[in-house]
Order: structure tokens, then C-alpha cells, then sequence
């Protein structure tokens, strides 16, 4: 049970719902005089239609160009001037915007975020969506087109999802349906979505819980709800891709490497948590398997990685990739990839990487948990995926209780040759352009 081991804390709460459906939590922590403001609306890349991908990224950067009372880039200055820090990620299932604050500064986060949510669209203009639209474009080139290996991401969803998936594109979006965005496309986007009825609000650190709940009465309760979102519905997606998939990519990069894609259970599932100790056991640091044999030992590997993504509609995807060293024969690095995969298929894994597996785990979520700014994200994201923000204080039990053949079971079900996806990026001949 949560809070059963001492050594793990309980991260204690409260949560409220204003009557225009806002849902906002609040957990004080008095060790320093901060706070976190973490806001996760429920609206991501998955939410978009075929020809308007792009369009939840593009409002992360919309939303710090001004609102009805606050000028173009002011929203930043206004937190930076009252020494703090912002920022805000969209991913496949969310979009976030988050502070953290001197906590006598929580009401000047409140109302640029309540401010922007009401009034957003007073600031959005031709100008405005045509000048976001080529950052979007430059930060595209810088972390996609023109870097190496840097389509991998999106080659990998495309090949783990089929085309109807909503996980299918990434969240940068088609840059064509960017430049075919007309302003009033951009302010349907944003009635759809950006509501609070939609939201979930968290705020955590050195304040009051009962002012900081009238606090949000204040500032986000006159803002009207919508009454037309609708909860999205995932379309059918079977367990496993059903077969291999392979690419190769003649591209601008130094050495080849593998990347490796498989369909997942989804995040939040008990197969989830085993797959991400898994994870750990195989490619966590210098001291796991892949990199053991692969990098240490055979001296045919640069570098190994393997990971999950946190994601909920249906399925998850693991990826990862090994980055073959010049003298090794790229075909025996895959190889070699591979085998340790249907090992921890086919074996119980020791007691002994067990133990390591949950104490780098454990180590990475109580350093989590004792950051403000990680205690707001994650009580927005358990409240925003699964309606659960208890789940703050269940899931490092979660991943303790893994054992070695739920480990076992679940190497078995998902690191199988038809639920496969490899994409080998190997470089480009002189005088050849790269892969599309």
C-alpha cells in the first residue's frame, strides 16, 4: 500500500473542481519558499485531424505571444522579472504550461495563466501565426531534418502505428498543414480545446491549500467552460504491429545505427511497468546488459539505448537503437541487439539486475519527488490520464513489486519479430542526397 515504506514519501493533497469544470489541485510543501504551477490541458498531437496536424505544438508557442491584457513575450518577462522560470512541451496526449515562483509571487502565475486561457485570442493575428508558424518551421529543421539520425522519431511511430492511429504523425506535425493554416483554423483549434473543463491545475510549494483554492476561484472561475468537448476516443489498435518492418535510410550521419521499434501495452498498465524495469535492466547505464556485451565486452557497439514512451490511447511503443562502432559489421551489431532482447524473454533475469533495475528506478523517482516542479507535472498528468492523482504515491510501489516473470512475460509478448519495426540509418554515399 502507498505510504506502507517509510522510505517512500507520500506526496498529501488537495483537490477541488470549480463550477466551470476546472479541476484544481493543490499540495503544500513548506521546505522552500516556492511554488510550482503546472498546468496540463487535455489536447495533443492525438487530438488533431488528418490536414491540421501540428496545430497542438503550434499553440504551445502561440501561448507566450500575448493574451488580452498581457503584451507579445511579456507573459516570460513578467515571470522571469518576479524571479521565476516557465516553459511548456506538447506531447501525442497533452499539452503543459508551468512556473515555478517565489511563493509570494503565486498570484501573478495564476492570473498570466487565467489570463491567457480567457483571452488568448485577443492577441492571435495574421502577423503572430505566420511568425510562430516559421519557428516552428526552424525548430523542425534544428531537431529533425537537419540533425543526425534525426528523423528516427517519426519514422519509428509511423512503422509501430498504422495510418488511422492518432500516434501515427509526431507532435511537429506536417508543415504543409502548417502552411495551409488560415487564422480562423487556429481559433477553432484553440474554442475546441483550450477550455478549463479541459485543464488541470496544480500547484504545489511553500502556500496556503485553503487561499491557494480561492486564489484559483478567483482568477480562473469567471472563465466559461465548454460544453461541446467531447472525450476522445482512440480507435482500434491490435496488440502487435503483425509483422516485421524494416527501412534503410541513406542519410548525413557518421556511423550506422539501428534503431528498433516495438508496439507496447499502454502506459499505465501493470505489462507497462515491467516493460520499463525491463528497460533498465537492458540499457540502463554502464552496467546493463546491452551495454555490457555490446559496448564493454564485443566492442562492436558506440553507444545502446532502450526506452518506453508514456503513452495511453491504446498502446505504447519501446525504442531504441545501437550505433554500430566503423570496424563492426553492422548485421552482427542488430544481431547482437536482438539476442539480448529474446534473452530476457526467454530467462528470468538474476536477482541481482532485479535489484539494481529497482534501485535506479527508485533513486530517479524519489529525486522526482522531491522537486516541486516534478510533484505539480505529475499530479497534473495522473489527474489528466486516468483521473487518479493518487497515482502520484502508487507508482514507485508499482514498480518495486516487478518481479522477475512479469519481466519474463512481457519480453515474451512485445520483443517478438512480428511486432518489429528497424529503421538503419547508414551514411550516405558522396554526392547523394539524403532519404526523404
Amino acid at each position: 500500500m502507498p505510504g506502507s515504506d517509510p522510505d517512500i514519501p507520500t506526496i498529501r493533497f488537495g483537490e477541488r473542481r470549480l463550477a466551470n469544470g476546472l479541476r484544481v489541485i493543490v499540495s503544500p510543501d513548506r521546505l522552500a519558499p516556492v511554488v510550482a504551477i503546472n498546468l496540463w490541458y487535455d489536447v495533443g498531437s492525438k487530438h488533431e485531424r488528418p490536414g491540421k496536424t501540428g496545430f497542438a505544438h503550434l499553440f504551445e508557442h502561440f501561448m507566450f505571444q500575448g493574451s488580452g491584457h498581457v503584451a507579445k513575450t511579456e507573459h516570460m518577462a513578467i515571470i522571469q522579472g518576479s524571479g521565476g522560470v516557465c516553459n511548456a512541451t506538447t506531447y501525442f496526449d497533452r499539452t503543459n504550461y508551468f512556473e515555478t515562483l517565489p511563493s509570494n509571487q503565486l498570484e501573478v502565475g495564476l492570473w498570466l495563466e487565467a489570463d491567457r486561457m480567457a483571452t488568448l485570442l485577443d492577441a492571435l493575428s495574421q502577423e503572430n501565426l505566420d511568425n510562430q508558424r516559421e519557428v516552428v518551421k526552424n525548430e523542425k529543421r534544428q531537431s529533425y531534418d537537419n540533425r543526425p539520425y534525426g528523423s528516427f522519431y517519426e519514422r519509428l511511430m509511423a512503422a509501430v502505428f498504422p495510418p488511422e492511429h492518432p500516434y501515427q504523425h509526431t507532435p511537429i506535425g506536417s508543415m504543409a498543414d502548417l502552411d495551409a493554416a488560415s487564422p480562423e483554423d487556429v481559433r477553432q483549434f484553440f474554442r475546441d480545446w483550450y477550455a478549463p473543463n479541459n485543464c488541470v491545475v496544480s500547484i504545489v510549494g511553500d502556500v496556503d491549500e485553503e487561499e491557494t483554492f480561492g486564489a484559483a476561484e478567483r482568477w480562473f472561475g469567471p472563465i466559461p467552460a465548454n460544453p461541446a468537448i467531447a472525450p476522445f476516443a482512440a480507435p482500434s489498435l491490435p496488440a502487435r504491429i503483425g509483422r516485421e518492418v524494416r527501412e534503410t535510410v541513406p542519410d548525413a550521419v557518421p556511423l550506422v545505427r539501428i534503431h528498433f521499434g516495438f508496439r507496447t501495452p499502454p502506459f499505465g498498465a501493470a505489462a507497462f511497468d515491467a516493460l520499463e524495469v525491463a528497460a533498465q535492466i537492458l540499457a540502463g547505464g554502464k552496467g546493463s546488459r546491452l551495454h555490457r556485451t555490446l559496448v564493454r565486452e564485443r566492442r562492436i557497439a558506440q553507444d545502446v539505448a532502450l526506452f518506453t514512451l508514456p503513452l495511453v490511447s491504446g498502446g505504447s511503443i519501446c525504442a531504441g537503437w545501437a550505433t554500430a562502432r566503423p570496424e563492426a559489421d553492422p548485421a552482427e551489431v542488430e544481431a547482437g541487439f536482438l539476442a539480448e532482447l529474446d534473452r530476457v524473454a526467454a530467462e528470468p533475469v538474476s536477482d541481482d539486475e532485479l535489484a539494481r533495475a529497482r534501485a535506479l528506478i527508485e533513486a530517479g523517482e524519489l529525486a522526482g519527488l522531491g522537486r516541486v516542479e516534478e510533484v505539480a507535472d505529475r499530479l497534473s498528468q495522473y489527474a489528466t490520464l486516468f483521473d487518479r492523482p493518487e497515482l502520484i504515491n502508487e507508482q514507485l510501489p508499482r514498480y518495486l513489486a516487478v518481479d522477475a516473470e512479469a519481466i519474463r512475460a512481457v519480453a515474451a509478448d512485445v520483443f517478438r519479430p512480428d511486432n518489429r519495426a528497424v529503421i538503419t540509418f547508414v551514411p550516405q554515399a558522396a554526392g547523394t542526397g539524403a532519404a526523404a
